[in-house]
């Protein structure tokens, strides 16, 4: 049987994949989330949901450095993966011994698309596309008409990154009534040669002249602290600094089942006036 994946790749499966490695944390939760416990058989370091599986099953590396040796050891007939999460010459090596299927998720309609192709490759399309209709009702009551904060996310730290354009959490931004402004600000200071649109560096007195009124601070990959809060409230004294949960905001397989409320609660706690 020929599948198409999100990179509209052609990927052959001769049968239903019993020995499936995942690449990807929010792909491997959603994997376990349709009951694929049993077929997968690999996942990374960075897995770590649901965690008694975590523990449980062999690990084949990190997302950017896979282990080839320990991925031939488990001879899959599936590995999942993603465009973004891990290195395109390792996948690219790793489809030349094995089926390799690879999602590109830039907003919710592909992280929907994607749960449905893969219950469709593992045959557990009836519980996939249950999971979608979830998913997409749990959005539907997010109240995000009612806000329209300049907000900006932040990634890392030394450099200063953030999310710009094209990434999940843009949209996930945007589905909270956020706005945005590393958005228009990864437009003006892209360089195609790092692809810095999507996570712009940004100097804390270019924060400054953007003037967010929200700064969110991810638990990942950088894991915040509230000494970072203080650190940024020296340049920005007005705006609201909050840790979030970074899960909420990239994960794109069964969490976002979870994220719609966090979100609200999240928007819940923030002020009604906008700085001023």
């Amino acid at each position: 049987m020929d599948y198409t994946d999100q990179m509209g790749r052609t990927v052959s499966l001769p049968k239903r994949p019993l020995r499936i490695i995942s690449t990807v944390p929010s792909q491997t939760e959603l994997l376990f989330h349709l009951g694929l416990e049993k077929e997968v058989v690999g996942i990374t370091w960075f897995c770590i949901h649901p965690s008694d599986h975590f523990r449980a099953k062999t690990k084949i590396g990190g997302t950017k450095k896979l282990n080839f040796e320990q991925i031939a050891l488990l001879t899959p007939d599936l590995i999942i993966a993603n465009k973004e999460e891990n290195d395109r010459a390792q996948l690219e090596e790793l489809a030349k011994l094995y089926p390799v299927w690879i999602s590109d998720i830039e907003n919710l309609d592909d992280a929907l698309m994607m749960i449905e192709m893969v219950g469709e490759i593992t045959e557990t399309g009836e519980q996939a596309h249950e999971l979608c209709g979830s998913i997409i009702d749990a959005f539907a009551q997010l109240p995000a008409a009612e806000y329209n904060r300049r907000a900006a996310y932040l990634i890392w730290r030394n450099p200063w990154m953030g999310a710009g354009n094209s990434t999940f959490i843009h949209n996930m931004l945007d589905l909270c009534g956020y706005n945005n402004v590393l958005h228009s600000f990864a437009t003006a200071t892209y360089n195609p040669e790092t692809d810095s649109m999507r996570y712009p560096r940004v100097e804390l007195e270019e924060l400054k002249e953007l003037a967010p009124e929200v700064v969110l601070l991810s638990s990942e990959p950088f894991p915040f602290k509230e000494k970072h809060i203080e650190e940024i409230k020296q340049v920005l004294p007005l705006a609201e600094i909050k840790l979030v949960d970074g899960e909420m905001f990239s994960w794109y397989g069964s969490r976002l089942l979870n994220s719609p409320d966090y979100f609200a609660s999240l928007m819940q706690s923030q002020p009604a006036l906008a700085m001023a």
